[in-house]
């Protein structure tokens, strides 16, 4: 865990969660870039946003699996970056992460409350895995959370039956899941508009 940046003089209240938006995915068979353009706008917009209102930005890498060249989530791939094209911006947090919620084993959760933040906004890759188990995780620990759905990416999935499941459908299924009992579906203006 390593902090990048300072935060304002008067600390937000509110901090994006930006979770596993790095290389690594490319280097999975699942891969599609069908989505990607449209995320990558909604996320730069959201990352655009947070950095004009001063809202801290924690940056989240997922690492996982034999530590080898070839695992494409090991540090040593030299993968476990930011995705390309995503818009820089200055981490106030940065943390590796080794299970599905970004608050088991980081010491993220720490830090937001040393930082006095209450709301989370939750944003990245994958939007039914990492996601939405850090979102249903923070609600749990007393956070208030914003679920930016069109700010995450997923990737088309089969059913154990062998059904096709969209990345769409799967985005539907996570909104319908969180809504009302782990938090608040809103697009980016909203997200940023409730932050302020």
């Amino acid at each position: 865990m390593s902090a990048s940046s300072a935060l304002p003089a008067h600390p937000a209240t509110t901090a994006l969660l930006l979770i596993d938006v790095q290389q690594s995915f490319k280097h999975r068979p699942y891969w599609s870039e069908a989505d990607l353009p449209a995320y990558l706008a909604a996320t730069a917009a959201l990352l655009a946003g947070c950095m004009a209102r001063g809202v801290p930005i924690v940056r989240i890498f997922h690492t996982d699996g034999p530590r080898s060249a070839d695992n494409p989530f090991a540090l040593e791939s030299g993968l476990v970056r930011p995705l390309d094209g995503l818009l820089p911006f200055d981490a106030a947090l940065t943390v590796e992460k080794h299970r599905h919620s970004a608050l088991v084993g980081t010491g993220l959760a720490v830090w937001l409350h040393q930082q006095g933040i209450r709301r989370l906004m939750v944003a990245g890759i994958r939007t039914e895995q990492c996601c939405e188990t850090t979102a249903r995780h923070a609600s749990d620990e007393g956070w208030t959370v914003d679920f930016v759905t069109e700010a995450t990416l997923t990737f088309d999935m089969r059913t154990p039956a062998g059904q096709p499941l969209t990345a769409a459908q799967i985005r539907e299924r996570t909104a319908t899941v969180l809504a009302g009992r782990f938090a608040t579906l809103v697009g980016v203006d909203e997200a940023l508009s409730r932050a302020a």
